[in-house]
């Protein structure tokens, strides 16, 4: 995607051929900072700070981080270690562990030698397929946008409701849920997005609003707790959101509130949509409130925002009274019941472990 005219991926090989750029994600909206990752540690605090995030990103990110990680030493212990030195950085999105088994495999029957060369080859890799995976991810939402606006008579505008940031900044490029939006509007498809602020971090506010305002877009920002007003109203067309894990039997992770806007789309009539990739499917588990396990983050994150002072400066502000404590779960779980569908790369299919299966059964059978 472009931002001031120039086409960017969130990252990228560094000129030098071995360190790695990424947008550092925690400076936006306000400003537009490119970082540098230059070893291990520099990858595993990128992902674990959430100068990088979203599940597609997080396992790029990874992969990189597996490269760096062996310049020092390539042998099999220090394989060991860089893969569990990364895994523990965040808990609940499988592409992180998908991208470091998948490193770990390519390179345990290379002799140490070969292995930095190999690891690079592969990490590329991976960002390449995510982006032609993502605009099929596009391909197949647009279609269901389209028939939207089709029941309206091409009155329109679409209006899609989405929550956190599932877009070209949570993976390599174009996104997934954010996806069909580009290509509806690239289509010509009047739409209007409705753009759930997401707090504690506000995802949506700061990056989900900057990249519909960068494409051109319209949107309108909203506090999370409007959706459901909205949709009572008839205001909403259908939700489109991401997740970061998602299990064979269809449940969603997705960013905290996510359960929330399912509910209120469910008792609306709102279709509700959840956009991923086939390598956000995690195939050991089918029951996602039991088994996926729920980061619990800094309760920083609720007691203080970041913003833009009038001098211009960004500084973080508390909001709440120096003697409360808070709760900060990332992630909720959406039941597969409150989902009406699943848009990945091969197509559009049920919330379920037949309609999973039915798109990609090469995965179902192992």
């Amino acid at each position: 995607m472009k931002v001031h005219g120039k086409a960017w991926r969130s990252i990228w090989l560094a000129e030098d051929g071995r360190r790695v750029g990424i947008i550092d994600q925690t400076r936006l909206p306000h400003e537009f900072r490119v970082a540098i990752l230059a070893d291990l540690e520099d990858a595993a605090r990128a992902i674990r700070d959430m100068q990088v995030r979203g599940a597609p990103l997080i396992g790029a990110t990874a992969a990189y981080g597996f490269c760096l990680g062996l310049w020092d030493d390539a042998g099999d212990k220090n394989l060991d270690r860089i893969g569990a030195t990364l895994i523990a950085c965040r808990p609940t999105a499988v592409n992180l562990r998908w991208a470091v088994e998948r490193l770990e495999a390519v390179l345990r029957p290379l002799p140490p030698e070969q292995r930095p060369a190999v690891a690079y080859r592969e990490a590329a890799r991976i960002c390449d397929e995510d982006v032609a995976v993502n605009e099929a991810i596009g391909n197949h939402g647009l279609h269901l946008i389209r028939t939207a606006w089709e029941k309206m008579d091409r009155r329109g505008p679409v209006r899609i409701l989405t929550h956190c940031n599932a877009g070209w900044l949570a993976t390599v490029d174009w996104g997934t849920a954010l996806a069909p939006v580009y290509k509806a509007h690239a289509a010509g498809i009047p739409l209007l997005v409705l753009v759930d602020e997401t707090r504690p971090r506000s995802q949506g506010a700061s990056l989900t609003a900057w990249e519909l305002t960068a494409e051109g877009v319209d949107h309108r920002l909203i506090v999370d707790n409007a959706g459901g007003h909205l949709m009572q109203h008839g205001l909403v067309d259908l939700c489109i959101v991401g997740t970061d894990r998602t299990t064979a039997g269809g449940d969603v992770c997705n960013k905290i509130g996510t359960y929330l806007k399912a509910l209120a789309a469910h008792a609306n009539g709102v279709p509700f949509y959840v956009a991923l990739p086939g390598s956000t499917v995690d195939w050991r588990i089918s029951d996602g409130v039991r088994e996926i396990p729920i980061e619990e983050r800094s309760q920083d994150e609720v007691l203080w925002v970041q913003g833009l002072t009038r001098s211009g400066r960004l500084e973080p502000v508390r909001i709440a009274p120096e003697a409360t404590a808070a709760l900060n779960p990332a992630f909720d779980v959406t039941p597969a019941a409150l989902v009406t569908g699943l848009i990945t790369e091969r197509g559009v299919c049920p919330a379920s472990r037949e309609g999973l299966a039915s798109l990609f059964p090469e995965m179902a059978a192992a």
